[in-house]
C-alpha cells in the first residue's frame, strides 16, 4: 500500500492533545468503563441494555468533549469533498456484504456458526430493539471511529500506509471479540469478520479526508443490521 501519487494527499490529522486524548480512552473504553459499570449489572440494578447505553453514552460524551474541534473541522473536509461521500458509503457496503459473504461462509465450512458478539447483540435487541439501535447506530460510531480511524490509524499513517491499515484492522477486530475468548480461544478467528469493514472504514476516512465519512458508513452498516435484526424479531 504505497502512496497513490494519483490520490491527494491525506491530511486528516488530529492535534497532538486530540490524538492523546483519543489514543488515551481506547484502554479507558475497553477496560476501565467496562469495570467501573460492571457492579450495576452484577448487582442486578440495571439491564444488559441499559449498562452498554450509559457505556456508549459515556465514550460519546468524552469524544464530544475533548475532540469538538476535530469533528468540525472533519466535517468541513467532508463538504469540501462534496456529495461524492455517499457514492463512497454506497460503494462500500456493497463491498463489504460480498466480502462478508465469502468470510462467514468460510467461517460456517470450518464449524464455526455464530459470533459471540453478534449473538449478544441479537439478545439485546430482543429485550430492547430501540436502545439498542441508538447505541450501534448513533452512539458506537461517535466513540468508536475517532478511536480506531482518527487515532490508531491516523497516527500510524503518518509513517507508513501499509501498517496503518493492518493495525487498525486487527485492532478493530480484535476489540469486538476479545470478551468472549476466555471460554474458548478459537473465537479469535472472529476478527475475521471484522476485517472488510475495518479496511472499508479506514479506506473512507483516507479517501475523503474527513472522519465523518467512516463514521456515516459505520453507521449505515448499523442500521440496516438493526433493520434486520428488527425484521427477524418479527418474523420470530
Amino acid at each position: 500500500m504505497e502512496q497513490d501519487k494519483t490520490r491527494p494527499a491525506f491530511t486528516s490529522r488530529m492535534r497532538g492533545y486530540e490524538l492523546a486524548a483519543a489514543l488515551v480512552y481506547i484502554p479507558i473504553h475497553v477496560l476501565g468503563v467496562p469495570m467501573l459499570l460492571g457492579w450495576l449489572f452484577a448487582e442486578g440494578r440495571i439491564s444488559s441494555v441499559g449498562v452498554n447505553t450509559l457505556y456508549y453514552i459515556i465514550g460519546a460524551a468524552y469524544m464530544l468533549v475533548f475532540l469538538w474541534r476535530f469533528f468540525r473541522t472533519e466535517f468541513y473536509s467532508l463538504c469540501d469533498y462534496g456529495f461524492g461521500f455517499v457514492l463512497e458509503i454506497l460503494k462500500s457496503y456493497g463491498i463489504m456484504i460480498l466480502c462478508s459473504l465469502v468470510v462467514n461462509g468460510a467461517l460456517m465450512a470450518a464449524g464455526f456458526s455464530s459470533n459471540p458478539n453478534n449473538e449478544a447483540i441479537f439478545e439485546m435487541a430482543g429485550e430492547d430493539i430501540a436502545h439498542t439501535a441508538a447505541i450501534a447506530v448513533f452512539l458506537a460510531p461517535i466513540v468508536e471511529e475517532p478511536m480506531f480511524r482518527g487515532g490508531i490509524f491516523g497516527l500510524i499513517r503518518r509513517k507508513s500506509r501499509f501498517a496503518a491499515y493492518a493495525v487498525s484492522m486487527l485492532a478493530f477486530g480484535a476489540y469486538h471479540v476479545w470478551g468472549y475468548v476466555g471460554s474458548d480461544p478459537l473465537t479469535w478467528l472472529y476478527v475475521l469478520q471484522y476485517l472488510p469493514i475495518s479496511f472499508l472504514l479506514a479506506r473512507c476516512y483516507e479517501k475523503t479526508n474527513s472522519i465523518w465519512t467512516s463514521i456515516f458508513l459505520h453507521m449505515t452498516v448499523n442500521g440496516i443490521s438493526m433493520l434486520a435484526v428488527s425484521a427477524l424479531g418479527e418474523l420470530l
